[in-house]
């Protein structure tokens, strides 16, 4: 059936089509006659238009072919709205400007993602194609829940058989279970999402997969993100340069009209009683208690939906009489200033009122009691917070708005009309093309999805609309979902490497506007400027006399690494056991492991109580402590100082588990103090100070944080108070069982959104930019989109002050220390370059002759070309050699990959002789005689120094190493017997060729400027590291202590109930896993997540990319994750925003270099 619409929108876009046609050389002469109008057919705007209605013509005609599906084309027709106004000419050359200003870093930073892709799905490929848990039985006639997957047995090949497990293979169906990663090509794609940053398999990583998940997690996302970086900060780039050059014409005339705005209220001179009234209201002692009013209703609410006060009335009750005086207050206060805002000239007479009435802040304060006076209307009743009635929660949450009232002292809100207004041309081209570009993915994935044999992929893609919610999020960065089909997987894949940074331009546009505007009206200045007038930000050591005696003196210097040689190698000895004590105590969480070097752990605890008693006895010459002070006090006032007490963690667990006797708190609390020995990572902050910097740089921003903390504190209130209206009587969503919130089997979301402190930490979550939770209504999702179009950018700008300031202090401080521009001279070995390239020197002449010499010319110009003037010549047999060695190249990459599909090997075989092992032995021969030329050439070769040695040890010479040993280490194994030919052991060596994609690097070079890119960043990266390692190793424990037993993260055997009584106790009802283990048997209960140190760690790698994979935590495990969420992935992303700034000015260097040597 088609609906009346239907063909009425088809008709009206079939005769604008032939009245296009017909008028087609109004437009352009060049369609004029009937061949022109015949050229105008293909053109772009044509074919949008038939794509419209071509298919309904089809379909109609041919009545026996469903073509239904076919009209999703008809989105194409959105294509032709960019032309109004010469947008889409404006559009289509920003792509063309981009483009070619980024031709040169952009082909670079290509290879580096594709290189890191390939590698990355390489070693997931390895790490997981056994993994029983990777096996997904949801493509088939099977239900991927019902199947167990322990019975599946996965054969030589990696084709997976789950017969006994109630899922056989049929004619239709020859495969219906298989391993996620069993090839190469299906790991890519879940490789892909991860270095999008989204590990949507999260908890079903095995042991390896987590390893090569946390590298994935802490590196290789920022290799790979730098061709969509480049891209997205070229657009901007880009379009910042038109709107300055439209605009240079106007500044001045901008600059005498002024904004007009309004922003503070002043006061009356009138001596009327109307004066005397606005002089009241407008009192700073009335504002104050109309700022206690606003944040006693806000907190009242917040508290009122928690179980705890729901379950007092009485506390309830004070909580309403509290919201009903603020009400009267708040309207009393409304009709008072309607009647005297007269005396401010800005807003006098009835147009005046008219124009306040209709402003920002007194809407705002018209929400804050009208909904409840008409709430008391409509029900003739108060609203009170008794059972959360509906009308109860929806006043509230209206009446938090109020908080925008503090938005006449920051001016935070206000401005986002000046940003709109100020970039409303970028906004408008952008925000028209990101529109459109999410409607038309939504129709694709619609279609590609709608029959998914999976239920869960198909209630997603329903309709196009409940499309629209999965893309949105997709095109903000994230990727909830992954079991696609083939096309799927393709446009998601095209969606996180092109369409997310295009789709997130003009939110970032309104970030970087509001950012833009703090840093102009809220400038931030240091605290302390020197004698030269620049800023001295940081604490810098200030040489003053020394107290104390000679041997106290002498022991703080030594263990401060000031007296010489020895006293820095025991500096030196002390960083080693602190990094060596914390990878134990992390090993040590793993089951079976509890005992590990625990004589190692005693021996360190001996090094720092030593160490402790050292640094207490030369207190009295630090002059930190012992300026002004005698030698009882300046010890008494180091055992309270920061160093010390961190100090005293790191060794009084082992003596309190020493002298403490059995059957003790210890039993319970022990492993916890143990945790502390972590702490020890602080430690080093003595030597690289880092953790301790962070109250300079909130000194250092500190108007700028006021500002923009506020801005995203309320719009976290705003946003969970939102979000807890929509969602906390979603009885409809199912979610996974959380025993925690008292919920064991058939949850919803109503079960998650409790409260509305409930609702603030996933609202929290969602700003910053991740969606776990997508189980939404239709008003959740509302809510959703505003967050994910106007709040993401404004919440995020105080995480980018923080690392900005980091930066700017760090860099400061080196400047100031050293006197000098932090830029960082070459490496030895590019200065020595340098130095023969000036120097003009030639080869030197080998000690085996002349022959010799002319061999290993020859064999240098064959392989690297000849130097004329700067110029590099190949001749046609070299050329030709040189396409070849790619060729070969490329050709292994391809063979490694389709080896890897089990259909592929298994055809081939494993015989002697087969295909791929004639191409490998082809293939290693080739590298091999290349590598043996290239030492061979080395002393004639300028780029290695004239030295085998050098290019042995280089970055290409070690590549080219590492391209043939794996196959000789493999076959020598098996030939002392140490290895069985076609075992999953010689499998690793033969995909671990798949990184001979790096020799690719003498074509195009990128990962051979790594030491370049450690090297510029040096001060930021040492000043950083050691904090992001604290953040990562302190939350991973704190995790580790509070969720390592918490039960929505637990599975129990089937004949286990949920919950039980007090004689047979249920899965959940068990306080630990062990005990559930004691009582039912071993490997009955199982923790699915935060198991121990190692698995914590993989977690927090994670969250710390943004990606929240969990987040049905405990209150403390919440705690924790508000942090991250406001500070820490800020503060952790600086490192390794760091190396992605200066990877990308590297090679973007090596680019501009490489330009002018050819110009």
């Amino acid at each position: 059936s088609t609906s009346v619409v239907e063909i009425i929108t088809v008709l009206v876009f079939t005769v604008d089509y032939l009245l296009r046609v017909w008028t087609a050389d109004l437009e352009d002469e060049c369609y004029a006659g009937f061949l022109g109008r015949i050229r105008y057919i293909p053109s772009f705007y044509s074919l949008v238009d038939l794509s419209s209605t071509i298919p309904f013509y089809v379909d109609a005609l041919l009545p026996n072919t469903d073509l239904a599906s076919s009209t999703f084309l008809r989105m194409f027709r959105l294509f032709r709205v960019l032309k109004v106004e010469g947008r889409y000419g404006a559009a289509l050359s920003l792509f063309d400007d981009v483009f070619y200003e980024q031709r040169g870093i952009l082909g670079t930073a290509a290879f580096v993602g594709v290189t890191t892709w390939i590698a990355a799905s390489s070693l997931y490929y390895i790490a997981e194609r056994s993994n029983q848990d990777m096996i997904y039985c949801g493509d088939g006639y099977c239900d991927d829940d019902a199947v167990d997957k322990s019975l599946c047995v996965t054969d030589e090949w990696g084709v997976v058989d789950c017969t006994a497990a109630g899922c056989p293979p049929t004619e239709l169906y020859p495969e219906p279970c298989y391993n996620l990663y069993r090839s190469i090509p299906l790991a890519s794609y879940f490789a892909l999402l991860n270095l999008f940053g989204e590990f949507p398999l999260i908890d079903q990583h095995g042991f390896w997969g987590k390893v090569v998940g946390t590298v994935v997690a802490v590196v290789a996302v920022m290799l790979f993100a730098l061709p969509a970086g480049i891209v997205g900060n070229g657009f901007e780039t880009i379009l910042f340069r038109q709107r300055e050059e439209r605009l240079l014409a106007e500044q001045q005339k901008q600059a005498e009209s002024g904004d007009g705005r309004h922003d503070m209220m002043v006061k009356s001179d009138s001596g009327s009683w109307c004066g005397v009234l606005y002089n009241f209201v407008h009192d700073d002692v009335v504002d104050h208690f109309i700022n206690f009013l606003i944040l006693g209703t806000t907190v009242t609410f917040l508290l009122s939906t928690t179980a705890y006060f729901l379950a007092r009335d009485d506390i309830l009750a004070a909580f309403d009489r509290f919201a009903f005086i603020s009400v009267i207050v708040f309207t009393v206060e409304y009709i008072l200033n309607l009647i005297c805002i007269g005396e401010d000239p800005h807003y006098a007479k009835f147009s005046g009122r008219i124009r306040y009435m209709t402003s920002l802040l007194p809407m705002v304060h018209l929400l804050s009691f009208l909904p409840f006076w008409i709430a008391v209307w409509y029900t003739s009743s108060l609203p009170t917070a008794t059972n959360l009635a509906f009308t109860y929660v929806l006043v509230s949450t209206l009446r938090t708005c109020r908080i925008l009232k503090f938005e006449r002292y920051t001016r935070a809100f206000t401005t986002f009309d000046d940003v709109i207004t100020k970039y409303s041309d970028l906004l408008t081209i952008t925000g028209f093309a990101a529109l459109i570009m999410w409607i038309f993915l939504s129709a694709v994935l619609y279609l590609s999805e709608r029959d998914n044999a999976n239920p869960d992929m198909q209630m997603y893609y329903k309709t196009v609309p409940h499309a629209m919610w999965m893309t949105l999020l997709n095109l903000s960065g994230e990727s909830p979902l992954c079991f696609y089909s083939t096309l799927g997987k393709i446009t998601t894949g095209i969606i996180g490497i092109f369409a997310t940074g295009l789709f997130g331009i003009p939110i970032g546009i309104l970030g970087l506007g509001f950012e833009e505007h703090v840093d102009e009206t809220a400038e931030d200045t240091p605290d302390t400027p020197d004698d030269e007038g620049e800023a001295v930000l940081g604490r810098e050591i200030i040489e003053q006399e020394q107290n104390g005696t000679a041997s106290e003196k002498a022991t703080f210097e030594f263990v401060n690494g000031l007296s010489g040689r020895e006293s820095i190698f025991v500096e030196i000895f002390i960083y080693i056991i602190i990094c060596l004590t914390v990878i134990i105590g992390i090993l040590q969480t793993v089951s079976g492991w509890e005992d590990l070097f625990h004589g190692f752990e005693i021996f360190a605890v001996g090094v720092f109580t030593v160490e402790y008693l050292a640094r207490l006895y030369g207190a009295p010459a630090d002059p930190e402590f012992g300026s002004g002070r005698n030698c009882f006090s300046a010890r008494i006032n180091y055992i309270f100082s920061f160093y010390s007490i961190v100090d005293l963690f790191a060794i009084l667990p082992l003596y309190i588990t020493a002298i403490m006797p059995e059957d003790n708190w210890l039993d319970t609390y022990g492993d916890n103090l143990r945790m502390l020995r972590l702490l020890r990572l602080i430690k080093l902050d003595k030597y690289v100070p880092s953790i301790t910097l962070i109250d300079d740089v909130v000194r250092l921003k500190r108007k700028s944080l006021a500002v923009t903390c506020y801005a995203a504190f309320t719009l976290w209130i705003i946003f969970s108070s939102t979000l807890f209206l929509a969602e906390y009587r979603d009885t409809t969503d199912g979610i996974d069982d959380v025993p925690v919130y008292n919920c064991d089997e058939d949850c919803t979301m109503s079960d998650r959104f409790r409260s509305a402190l409930d609702s603030m930490v996933y609202t929290c979550i969602h700003l910053t930019g991740d969606y776990p939770v997508v189980e939404y209504s239709l008003a959740g999702r509302f809510v959703c989109f505003f967050m994910v179009i106007c709040a993401v950018g404004v919440v995020s700008v105080p995480s980018g002050i923080i690392a900005s300031g980091f930066v700017q202090l760090v860099e400061s401080r080196t400047k100031y220390k050293n006197n000098e521009s932090t830029a960082l001279d070459d490496d030895w070995y590019e200065v020595q370059l340098r130095e023969l390239v000036r120097s003009n020197r030639g080869p030197p002449k080998s000690r085996f002759g002349s022959k010799v010499d002319d061999m290993q010319n020859a064999v240098n110009d064959f392989l690297n070309g000849k130097d004329n003037n700067g110029v590099t010549e190949w001749t046609c047999f070299s050329g030709t050699s040189r396409i070849f060695i790619l060729t070969v190249i490329v050709l292994n990459v391809a063979a490694v990959v389709v080896e890897s599909m089990p259909e592929v090997d298994r055809a081939v075989g494993n015989e002697p002789g087969n295909f791929f092992d004639v191409f490998e032995i082809f293939s290693v021969m080739v590298f091999a005689l290349e590598y043996i030329l290239r030492l061979f050439s080395a002393p004639k070769n300028r780029e290695a120094l004239y030295s085998t040695a050098v290019y042995a040890t280089t970055f290409f010479g070690i590549v080219d190493f590492l391209s043939t040993a794996p196959w000789f280490i493999e076959h020598g194994l098996i030939a002392v017997g140490l290895m069985v030919d076609s075992s999953n052991e010689t499998r690793i060596f033969r995909v671990f060729r798949i990184f001979r994609i790096l020799q690719l690097e003498d074509f195009v070079v990128a990962f051979s400027k790594l030491d370049n890119v450690f090297r510029t960043s040096k001060d930021v990266l040492k000043a950083t590291a050691l904090m992001a390692t604290v953040i990562w190793v302190g939350c991973a424990a704190l995790f580790y202590i509070f969720e390592a037993e918490n039960p929505n993260f637990r599975e129990c055997d089937d004949s286990i109930p949920l919950r039980g009584t007090l004689e047979t106790p249920g899965c959940y009802d068990f306080s630990t896993v062990a005990s559930c283990n004691e009582f039912y048997g071993e490997n009955m209960c199982e923790q699915t997540t935060f198991m121990n140190m190692p698995d914590s760690l993989f977690y927090v790698a994670v969250f710390l990319c943004g990606e929240w994979g969990l987040v049905d935590f405990t209150w403390p495990g919440r705690f924790v994750c508000l942090f991250l969420c406001v500070a820490g992935i800020g503060l952790y992303a600086i490192p390794v925003g760091t190396l992605f700034d200066s990877f990308g000015a590297v090679i973007g260097m090596v680019e501009e270099e490489e330009e002018e040597e050819e110009e």
